[in-house]
């Protein structure tokens, strides 16, 4: 996939560079900024893009990881408000705060910062593996929705090792497919295909690529199409 290729020729340059510090004291865990693309390619402007911060803290009262993040989007004059979601393990995720909302950018990323997301990739990054979790969030529908009442979504993925990506660094891609199926309300589901280059030994992803298709076709947000970059990352020490 062309895009995908040059999201990925472009991260290189994350790799050789000394990350920044993250910000907000002994409390974060980790900082990361993703560059977005929204139904289009990521770039550092144009519609639909933007960059989306996260700090990952804790541990919560429960076990999970605090997870906040504010998407700024191009062209606007301040970020949204940080959504603050509990992460666990697995990968589910839990948003509890009000609004209790999660973005579609947020929606893409936040699972798979969980460690144990990747724990069926071998050492050869070949292996296939079936990965389950949970989301507790009202979804806002797009770039300047708002977001309903929160809902149980069950989260089914198939994941697919690629092995190592030829002269990309410690980069490995991973392809998969998967469901989301609402438990309540209306019984909404999405369709997802999803591919990552994901860094075994930094344990986040640096670009993923996820096209969802929401059924019933109700809307204009019916489908995403979401790329991210990864930008910045405290974890990161050369």
């Amino acid at each position: 996939m062309k895009s995908f290729g040059l999201l990925l020729a472009a991260l290189l340059i994350l790799s050789g560079q000394t990350s920044q510090t993250a910000s907000g004291g002994a409390a974060t865990k980790r900082h990361l900024v993703y560059q977005f693309g929204y139904n289009t390619a990521v770039a550092t402007s144009g519609n639909g893009t933007g960059t989306t911060t996260i700090d990952i803290s804790g541990p919560a009262g429960d076990g999970g990881l605090l997870v906040s993040a504010s998407d700024h989007w191009w062209n606007t004059v301040r970020a949204r408000a940080t959504n603050t979601c509990e992460l666990y393990r697995s990968g589910s995720v839990k948003c509890t705060q009000a609004p209790n909302a999660i973005s579609p950018i947020q929606l893409t990323i936040f699972p798979v910062l969980a460690h144990s997301y990747f724990t069926g990739l071998n050492a050869s990054a070949t292996s296939s593996w079936t990965h389950r979790f949970t989301l507790y969030a009202a979804i806002i529908p797009g770039a300047s929705g708002f977001a309903g009442q929160p809902t149980s979504w069950d989260c089914s993925f198939t994941l697919h090792g690629k092995g190592p990506i030829k002269n990309a660094g410690p980069y490995v891609l991973i392809t998969g497919s998967g469901s989301l199926d609402q438990q309540g309300g209306t019984y909404l589901k999405a369709k997802s295909k999803i591919r990552i280059a994901y860094d075994p030994a930094a344990r986040v992803p640096g670009i993923i690529r996820e096209e969802r298709t929401h059924i019933p076709y109700r809307s204009v947000y019916s489908n995403d199409v979401v790329e991210v970059k990864l930008t910045q990352d405290s974890g990161r020490h050369h």
